[in-house]
């Protein structure tokens, strides 16, 4: 097998579909690529293992079947698939140094990767409006948040991070790839192969600017603006007590948005002001925002929510009565 750096595809093959593109891993530590597998390995497990407990605890326990936890757990599928989109390719290189891709499974992992990133930052959203309704309009909160409509929430959130991101992938099809077909990181995304394009890339440019704006802006625009009407409500209640117990339920949710927001800014401005940095820099950027919020997502929600913490101990220790934990 040829190394990629070392394969040439003429620029004038026109059939795209039956291109392979080439992973890099972590350039210039291919030989400790075993060794750097490890706590990857240890990521992949901790997220798709506390995702499945807390989807495991959400679905068994009756008491849990309200809004806020119907949330909770479209956030941890959301975050469990996100962690299986990316697994295969980045154990394929690590483990066995197979870094080629075709085309059509790249295109497939990008809408895979894409979509889950803008299905957090939705659902992330939902939750922002139920911690809004719960403290705000405690008496309505069972007559808004029916579990019919937090559903029929959780299709329309689906839908619109899906929908937008199909004219990006499909607008790749007709770009002529020239040069080597080696892509920046361990998976696929779609800034990353674009710029391997021998043609105009404005539509793709502009279109993901614009959906950047109005998807990525809207959403935390309406966390910015739930949490601003909360807080202006716990001011106006006179027992401090009070105050901090309504807070400490935004508690969870505040470090999720942070867990997920943070590492997509600092990326961002890695990408659009940092270009020259070390591509070391890029790929531990772009592995920190999709790694961290499917491991920490579970961590969070298991120590700040009493009834997630309560039932995670109780499965740790069935033999151990509930008032044992408290």
């Amino acid at each position: 097998m040829k190394p990629w750096n070392s394969i040439l595809v003429n620029s004038n093959d026109s059939n795209v579909l039956s291109s392979t593109f080439y992973l890099t891993g972590i350039p210039g530590y291919e030989e400790a690529h075993c060794w750097i597998s490890i706590p990857f390995c240890l990521l992949y497990l901790i997220g798709i293992a506390g995702n499945s407990t807390i989807l495991h605890i959400i679905r068994t326990d009756p008491s849990l079947h309200e809004p806020m936890y119907y949330f909770l757990a479209m956030l941890s599928l959301t975050d469990m698939a996100m962690s299986l989109s990316t697994l295969p390719t980045v154990l394929r290189i690590f483990w066995f140094s197979a870094s080629e891709i075709t085309f059509d499974a790249c295109v497939t992992q990008m809408f895979f990767i894409h979509s889950l990133s803008l299905m957090e930052s939705a659902v992330l959203l939902a939750m922002a409006f139920d911690r809004y309704v719960a403290i705000c309009n405690p008496l309505r909160y069972a007559t808004i948040l029916t579990p019919r409509r937090v559903i029929y929430t959780g299709l329309v959130l689906l839908l619109r991070s899906t929908a937008c991101i199909p004219p990006l992938l499909i607008r790749l099809l007709w770009y002529p790839f020239c040069g080597s077909h080696k892509l920046s990181h361990s998976f696929c995304l779609q800034q990353d192969m674009i710029r391997l394009a021998c043609a105009d890339t404005t539509f793709n440019a502009m279109y993901g600017l614009a959906f950047v704006i109005l998807i990525w802006g809207v959403d935390s625009l309406g966390i910015i603006m739930s949490y601003i009407f909360i807080l202006r409500s716990v001011l106006s209640i006179a027992s401090r007590e009070e105050r901090l117990k309504a807070l400490n339920t935004c508690a969870s949710h505040i470090c999720a948005v942070l867990v997920l927001y943070v590492p997509m800014i600092g990326l961002s401005m890695v990408h659009r002001f940092a270009k020259h940095s070390s591509p070391l820099v890029h790929i531990l950027m772009a592995d920190i925002y999709l790694l961290v919020p499917p491991v920490f997502n579970p961590i969070i929600y298991s120590v700040k929510t009493k009834q997630i913490r309560h039932r995670i101990l109780k499965l740790l220790a069935p033999w151990r009565s509930l008032s044992t934990f408290k």
